[in-house]
């Protein structure tokens, strides 16, 4: 848990690997009963999830919440679309960029604010060609090793 009571649930680090991200935003996400005690217990995957807007809504499509296992029959489809709650303004905001300049939305981690509210983070992002990501692998490895180093030097002095 971190300092501000947030508890983060699910991470998709493949995202920032395939996409540049310009800006992010917190949204609340609408979830059913046995939905979110699924998320309290961690399982959720991100990977595959994009949002969008629709009718003038913001919708999350792709997120894989798996079915609470001490549920009735009553469990909602693992991958359903899920409303995602935001300000009016915000959803024309990101309506727009995304039409105009061809971003996407993807979520980059579900958390538990305050351990009560289930919220995304959304990204809005540029997808990467083959050559940046090469580029992130080399800045990645490039980093490691100087870390290693300066592990190796601090355990010689």
């Amino acid at each position: 848990m971190s300092e501000n009571g947030d508890r983060t649930v699910a991470q998709n680090k493949k995202a920032r690997f395939d996409y540049f991200i310009l800006e992010s935003m917190e949204v609340g996400v609408v979830l059913t009963g046995t939905e979110i005690k699924s998320v309290r217990a961690g399982q959720v995957n991100l990977k595959e999830g994009y949002s969008a807007v629709k009718d003038g809504e913001l919708w999350l499509f792709g997120v894989h919440i798996a079915p609470y296992e001490k549920g009735s029959y009553y469990n909602p489809d693992p991958v359903r679309p899920r409303k995602l709650l935001a300000t009016k303004g915000q959803i024309l905001r990101l309506s727009q960029k995304v039409k105009e300049k061809g971003l996407t939305l993807v979520p980059l981690k579900m958390y538990l604010k305050e351990n009560r509210w289930a919220k995304v983070e959304l990204g809005l992002a540029k997808g990467k060609q083959a050559h940046d990501k090469r580029d992130s692998v080399a800045e990645r490895d490039a980093e490691r090793e100087i870390s290693r180093a300066l592990r190796r030097r601090q355990e010689d002095d």
